[in-house]
């Protein structure tokens, strides 16, 4: 079982933006939140790579692989500092609270609402980062 991190490959081209295909924003940034929560952001190919060495190593054998390298855990404000510090410029940051990324999700249609459940999961409660490894049930992947 590998716990969902947050791909690198979707959300940072966009930086989790609505309506954005390609591109980082360039003038404002929405922050479900206050952008504080840490989350992990892993290449798609590291999960796989952290997946394969798994398979032979008994450390794994009936345990959870997580993948949460120090490295790539960050939060959305640390994400969004280092973007403005790319492009030189200050970004307007508009903070949706919870209570309204909760109510966007019951008015709102599958896929969208899965993706703003993500979000208030991963961004607003911090869940992929705020418990420790119990070692008796789970494994970092990176440290394989």
């Amino acid at each position: 079982m590998f716990p969902p991190t947050s791909f690198s490959g979707l959300f940072l081209p966009t930086s989790s933006q609505p309506g954005a295909t390609s591109t980082p924003p360039t003038d404002k940034v929405i922050i479900l939140g206050d952008g504080n929560p840490k989350a992990v952001f892993s290449k798609e190919d590291d999960n796989g790579t952290y997946t394969i060495k798994a398979v032979d190593d008994p450390r794994t054998w009936n345990k959870i692989l997580y993948n949460r390298p120090p490295q790539n855990t960050c939060s959305f404000n640390e994400i969004v500092s280092l973007w403005e510090k790319k492009i030189g410029k200050t970004l307007e940051k508009i903070s949706v609270s919870e209570e309204r990324v909760l109510k966007n999700i019951q008015e709102t249609s599958v896929p969208p609402n899965f993706l703003l459940s993500v979000g208030d999961s991963t961004f607003i409660k911090g869940d992929r980062t705020n418990f420790e490894i119990m070692l008796s049930l789970g494994v970092e992947g990176s440290e394989l």
